[in-house]
């Protein structure tokens, strides 16, 4: 008998976790494109899915995490300014009790470099985190390398 709730237990356990699906409901990509000989930008898209958002680098502490880029010292370049963004949704969220400022389906930030080198590969991590409606997945680090050529 005991050998028989196991055996029932692993095939449950091992159904569900089949079902279980690990939401990523925001995918990256990456672009540089050259806008001189020492000069380009660097395009950072976020595809969302339907119904979720991502925040923008611009939330009040108190509130979600905002997404926030780091990027790799290197000599090969140099950072010019701050990462730029879009204008953004801004409305109030009771789950955080202010205004925030978000972005749907799809945002590009922008960030402008100077080059030291002809050729180099930008490395870093963006963190950010998702929610829509009902729930706000775990903030998340992703990391990138970009090549600009």
């Amino acid at each position: 008998m005991k050998k028989i709730t196991l055996v029932l237990s692993l095939v449950l356990f091992t159904i569900v976790g089949a079902f279980a699906q690990i939401e990523k409901p925001v995918t990256w990509s990456y672009v540089a494109k050259k806008v001189s000989k020492t000069e380009a930008v660097l395009y950072i898209k976020a595809s969302i899915d339907d119904k979720w958002h991502i925040y923008s680098q611009n939330v009040k502490s108190g509130g979600p995490v905002k997404t926030t880029f780091a990027f790799t010292p290197s000599k090969d370049y140099a950072l010019v300014g701050k990462t730029a963004e879009p204008k953004a949704i801004t409305k109030y969220e009771n789950t955080f009790k202010m205004n925030v400022s978000y972005f749907e389906d799809q945002v590009i930030f922008q960030q402008r470099i100077k080059l030291n080198k002809s050729t180099t590969a930008v490395k870093g991590k963006v963190e950010f985190m998702t929610c829509n409606d009902r729930e706000c997945l775990p903030p998340e680090e992703v990391e990138f390398s970009i090549p600009v050529k």
